[in-house]
């Protein structure tokens, strides 16, 4: 297969526990030094300041977990179905409204629990292709999920590509690339082929 890299569940795990950390460390430590202001400054416009950034951090850390608890973690695992309506709200407040647009194009409906996550991660995709921000649309294209990515510069990452390609040549995954790895395996737990590409100037993931 070309040294495409099998992670064994635990390494899996391990390096999926590893990007829910990288994505809620910085709102958390926000928390925390808003807090640390507080205790110790005494004029109340910079208490307010303290206080706004303690506001926003707590929303920015609570939207991250609720959208890991499904892209990720064993939401809704005591059926095999999850709504891709609450998922898109999930969706809008992860992203929220200052680099991305996102437009949540995916009728409100029960889809399988793999399908679900697979769209969430095929979102992440979508976004690392844009990363001075723009627009991402997702949909259900047929049988299978489309996201297209639009924005100034977008471009394949081409370590990304090859762990969704495969062609690894055996090197390791860290913490930023198991998610492209996650995305591929989620794909193939739902029978669907993950791909990602530079199309007419925006970049196109596609799962069918």
């Amino acid at each position: 297969m070309n040294g495409e890299i099998v992670l064994s569940d635990l390494d899996l795990a391990a390096l999926l526990c590893s990007r829910v950390c990288h994505d809620v460390i910085s709102p958390v430590g926000a928390i925390t030094n808003g807090l640390e202001l507080l205790e110790v400054e005494d004029d109340e416009s910079m208490r307010e300041m303290a206080m706004d950034l303690v506001r926003k951090s707590a929303r920015q850390a609570s939207a991250k977990l609720q959208f890991c608890r499904i892209a990720f973690g064993a939401a809704g695992s005591a059926g095999s179905m999850i709504d891709m309506g609450e998922a898109g709200d999930v969706a809008r407040a992860f992203v929220g409204e200052e680099k991305v647009k996102l437009e949540w194009q995916a009728p409100r409906e029960n889809r399988p629990k793999a399908e679900v996550k697979l769209v969430l991660n095929m979102m992440l995709l979508g976004i690392a292709g844009i990363p001075r921000g723009g627009k991402v649309s997702v949909g259900v294209d047929g049988g299978g999920f489309v996201v297209r990515a639009e924005g100034d510069q977008a471009r394949v990452p081409e370590k990304i590509a090859e762990v969704i390609s495969g062609a690894t040549n055996g090197q390791e995954l860290d913490a930023r690339l198991v998610q492209p790895y996650y995305s591929k395996r989620l794909a193939a737990s739902a029978g669907l082929t993950l791909s990602m590409a530079l199309d007419d100037g925006a970049v196109v993931v596609r799962a069918v």
